[in-house]
């Protein structure tokens, strides 16, 4: 059995995008006062969204589970006032490193200077005194990597009466385009020094590496009908629990909570109608990333 052609055929139909944005943020990591604080949360309680943000269930046919998160990258945060306010129109807080290596224009996402990070850490931190008072009811925020374990189930290449449960792992870069050095999966090293589209994706299972290309996925956009994200974006939009206020005047942290729904976003064409993922009995991955985007003040 093959086992490197299994996984050339395992995540067909999946998506990741993100978009660039030109303006430059405040903030920077060099403390300089008190701090607006942004840690990740990756939430499989959360409500699974759709595109237009409206609650939905897992398709009748398909089957989902909740990914295990390891690490995850942010490229931008945007602050919006309103539901009016357009894509880069509000402020922007955070924005990651770009590189003119690879020779593409926009210039591609740095991989190597991206923040990584896990559930429950603090993502970045800018200065207050660089961002613009006022009252905020939404958040932007692009991803650009994910890293996260799934589970599947295939025979025994050794015995095929046997069944074995196997975790795999994916590594997606879900930015416009990123250059990229090298990157490890789980265990193993990529090689790349190239840019990458995005999709762009390198699964480990077993100790084989295969690499691929993704479409477009699933972006949820509660502001769908009044400020419109790009086709091909990973812009997740989220309203914020109460509206978000900055004064000016603030002498201690503030800390933002960006959650994250992964609520059953892995999502598979389930061929045996059994509820478990196997490639190799006809399931194909129709669907995978992040399901919905709550932001919250916590301090």
């Amino acid at each position: 059995m093959n086992f490197k052609l299994i996984f050339f055929a395992l995540i067909v139909g999946i998506a990741f995008a993100c978009k660039k944005d030109d303006p430059e943020p405040p903030g920077n990591n060099t403390p300089d006062g008190p701090q607006l604080i942004f840690k990740i949360k990756l939430d499989s309680t959360q409500a699974r969204l759709d595109a237009f943000g409206d609650p939905i269930n897992i398709p009748s046919g398909h089957d989902a589970q909740s990914p295990r998160f390891n690490e995850v990258s942010l490229h931008y945060i945007e602050l919006a006032p309103n539901k009016h306010t357009q894509l880069s129109d509000g402020e922007i807080v955070y924005q990651g490193a770009t590189t003119p290596h690879g020779g593409a224009n926009p210039d591609p996402a740095d991989f190597d200077k991206s923040i990584k990070v896990g559930d429950g850490d603090v993502f970045y931190s800018a200065n207050l005194k660089d961002v613009d008072p006022g009252d905020y009811k939404w958040a932007r925020v692009s991803l650009i990597y994910q890293n996260y374990d799934v589970d599947f189930r295939m025979d025994d290449p050794q015995n095929p009466q046997n069944q074995l449960k196997i975790v795999g792992t994916l590594a997606s870069f879900v930015g416009y385009n990123t250059y990229i050095n090298s990157y490890i999966i789980n265990s193993e090293s990529v090689q790349v020094s190239g840019n990458k589209l995005q999709g762009y994706w390198g699964w480990e299972a077993a100790s084989q590496v295969i690499e691929g290309q993704a479409p477009v996925t699933t972006v949820p956009n509660p502001l769908h009908s009044s400020s419109q994200i790009p086709p091909g974006s990973c812009v997740v939009t989220g309203e914020f629990v109460q509206p978000f206020t900055i004064t000016g005047d603030e002498t201690e942290d503030v800390i933002v909570e960006l959650s994250f729904s992964i609520q059953n976003s892995f999502e598979w064409s389930d061929n045996l109608d059994n509820d478990i993922f196997e490639p190799l009995d006809g399931d194909t991955v129709v669907d995978m990333g992040i399901r919905g985007l709550i932001p919250s003040q916590v301090q």
